[in-house]
């Protein structure tokens, strides 16, 4: 399961719905903060291992060998000489 936070959300509230989620099942649980540009994966086992800006995403549980650089969840940030362009 994957859950992307809002500006409105409440990271606690987010947190125990993924940990329920976990607890009824599912494999991984991702949450996706693009406040603080960090990806937290959940497992049943172990502590949530925290991505940030520049590492790279893999969920070999789930997809073996696909990688995803976190950059490329981010929306590109233009200079303001690209935007006059």
């Amino acid at each position: 399961m994957v859950e992307i936070k809002s500006q409105s959300d409440k990271i606690k509230l987010i947190v125990a719905k993924i940990r329920k989620f976990i607890e009824l099942g599912a494999v991984v649980g991702i949450l996706i903060d693009p406040d603080e540009k960090t990806v937290t994966i959940y497992r049943s086992t172990g502590e949530p291992t925290v991505l940030e800006n520049g590492d790279i995403l893999t969920i070999p549980e789930l997809f073996p060998g696909w990688e995803l650089p976190l950059t490329e969840l981010w929306p590109p940030i233009f200079t303001e000489e690209e935007t006059q362009i």
